[in-house]
């Protein structure tokens, strides 16, 4: 367990993000988000797409679908939805439900500027590999942390770590089983 999870004062605030799985005619690939440099939480980070449970939404499932379509403009109808992977708590304090949907359509995305700089793809077979899944560790405030990273070069070098790694081996450990 991450040192600073121990150090929360306030239980995890609940959050949802779609782990979306489009369907390509050569295979599946994972869309994902880059997260604009100024926001307060994870700036500039790779991550799918979600956010804060708010008030009105009935599940967590009800969230993510929200959340995306806010951020990246993809339309609930357009996802079917499959299942949920374990919940992840992250150290700045969401406890967040990673949900899993399959996209087999053409969709149009219209990104929220202020919370998404890029939306790109990754093949699931490069996800999925273990070959491609990097233990890793750094010292934050004297305390040594791991985690995992799946660095990957597409149109240009993203490096997929932390919490949207974590998911997505958890969703490698479900596949595998």
């Amino acid at each position: 367990m991450d040192a600073r999870l121990a150090q929360l004062e306030e239980p995890p605030r609940p959050a949802a993000v779609l782990v979306p799985l489009v369907q390509r005619p050569n295979g599946l690939s994972v869309l994902l988000t880059q997260r604009t440099a100024h926001l307060h939480d994870h700036a500039g980070q790779i991550s799918f797409p979600g956010g804060r449970v708010e008030q009105q939404d009935a599940s967590p499932t009800d969230t993510a679908l929200r959340e995306t379509h806010e951020e990246i403009g993809l339309a609930p109808h357009a996802v079917e939805l499959i299942g949920r992977l374990p919940d992840y708590l992250v150290a700045t304090g969401y406890q967040v439900t990673p949900v899993v949907g399959l996209i087999e359509r053409e969709f149009t995305l219209r990104l929220d500027e202020f919370e998404v700089a890029e939306v790109f793809e990754v093949p699931l077979a490069f996800l999925m590999d273990p070959a491609n899944h990097e233990r890793r560790m750094v010292a934050v405030g004297g305390l040594s942390r791991t985690f995992y990273a799946m660095p990957y070069l597409g149109r240009r070098r993203y490096f997929i770590w932390g919490a949207t790694a974590a998911m997505l081996r958890n969703l490698y450990h479900f596949l595998r089983s």
